[in-house]
């Protein structure tokens, strides 16, 4: 595989993607891509198809830019490729984080005066990583499985994070 240089308007989105991008997405993946470069290229068949990195495409678009990186994969079926869209973004969210570890990683880098927008997180996100709430090492205890309709009714705290939901509150 190789990295080839293509123009952006010859690219073609895939009509069936299942996989929406958000304007807000879109401004964050530009955003990326302003702070570190295109570091991840657009995969695309052997029309000129996208398969992976619509997103990458529009931010790409919307920064201006006339040409992007991208891997042909000409190798795979048709079938291969409507498959591969959809695992490319499943795989993905199948993931995890280690929030401590995270929260260690924000620290510095915020310590470092790095820009903590750029990595995705919105302000409470990071707020969140970087002061968890104390971990409550008690079994939490059970109500049978019954919900209490009455306390939903009037609202309650999360004993281990501290939420609060409030049913008159929009």
């Amino acid at each position: 595989m190789k990295i080839e240089t293509t123009p952006i308007e010859k690219l073609i989105p895939y009509a069936r993607n299942s996989r929406t991008h958000s304007d807000q997405q879109v401004a964050q993946v530009a955003a990326s891509i302003r702070e570190f470069g295109f570091t991840n290229p657009v995969l695309i068949d052997s029309e000129d198809g996208i398969i992976a990195g619509h997103g990458r495409v529009m931010a790409a678009r919307k920064l201006g830019l006339t040409e992007v990186p991208c891997i042909r994969l000409g190798h795979l079926t048709e079938t291969q490729k409507r498959a591969y869209i959809i695992a490319d973004n499943k795989l993905a969210l199948n993931s995890g984080w280690d929030e401590e570890m995270l929260g260690l990683e924000l620290a510095d880098l915020r310590e470092a005066d790095f820009d903590l927008d750029v990595l995705g997180f919105d302000n409470f996100a990071i707020e969140q990583f970087l002061n968890p709430p104390e971990r409550n090492n008690e079994a939490p205890e059970s109500s049978g499985g019954e919900i209490d309709v009455d306390a939903m009714e009037m609202g309650c705290a999360c004993p281990k994070c501290g939420f609060e939901f409030d049913p008159k509150k929009p």
